[in-house]
């Protein structure tokens, strides 16, 4: 059976950064936008009023504007060769955001197979925000659950990759989930975890899981000095 693999993309794919700061750092809205971050990582703010926040912050977006942040973000390396292996294996890969989906439908063009994001209005902003195309955690799993009917997978089948509490839900909704340079909220849920910079090394570490999982190994084991289940990559300090 193939396997899917579910990819979040702030703090995950992109690295130590997310998707409304990467823009936000183009129209120089840094500042501004660290509040309503702020204010959404301890509980304050709820997914639509992120969206309405931001929708306000950004009116004078362009498209240029936002191809400029995503061209400039701190990507994990390696992504388009291990979409390319997974395709490879015949297996599928998607990403699941709660980010705009102007920003998150670009990585279709990296290989993944398909990609979900926040439905923001078009860019440049004349619409408000619809509350009904805002992404949750919990959304994330409603989303799994229609991609593994597009795909005729099963959840049994899904590996999730994430870093924080918007992972959450779909981490305990499926048997395999990877924490990448993951947070307090992720890590005692993750089947294994990997601080990095290289999604190729994610891809090998969760490939040594289903592996030894087979074998009856359960988890792998962690090398000195790390934590259960914990594989460090190379230590690379942060990049803006």
């Amino acid at each position: 059976m193939p396997k899917l693999h579910l990819f979040d993309l702030d703090g995950t794919l992109m690295y130590g950064s997310a998707a409304p700061v990467e823009i936000s750092r183009q129209l120089g809205l840094s500042d501004e936008v660290a509040v309503i971050e702020r204010g959404f990582a301890r509980g304050e703010l709820t997914p639509h009023q992120v969206a309405e926040g931001l929708c306000a912050l950004w009116s004078e977006l362009t498209e240029a504007h936002v191809r400029a942040a995503f061209e400039g973000a701190p990507w994990l390396t390696g992504i388009r060769e291990v979409w390319a292996e997974i395709a490879d294996a015949g297996d599928y890969c998607a990403v699941v955001s709660l980010s705009p989906d102007f920003f998150v439908n670009r990585l279709l063009e990296w290989g993944a197979h398909d990609a979900r994001g926040s439905r923001f209005p078009e860019v440049p902003f004349r619409d408000p925000v619809d509350p009904a195309g805002i992404l949750s955690s919990a959304a994330k799993v409603k989303i799994a659950e229609e991609l593994c009917t597009r795909f005729r997978v099963t959840t049994a089948d899904c590996i999730a990759y994430g870093d924080s509490l918007s992972d959450v839900d779909l981490f305990a909704a499926v048997p395999l989930s990877v924490a990448v340079n993951g947070d307090r909220h992720v890590s005692s849920l993750a089947s294994c975890a990997y601080r990095g910079r290289d999604l190729r090394e994610v891809y090998e570490l969760a490939g040594n899981h289903v592996r030894d999982s087979r074998k009856g190994f359960g988890r792998p084991h962690a090398p000195a000095g790390s934590a259960a289940g914990e594989f460090p990559g190379t230590a690379i300090g942060h990049r803006k």
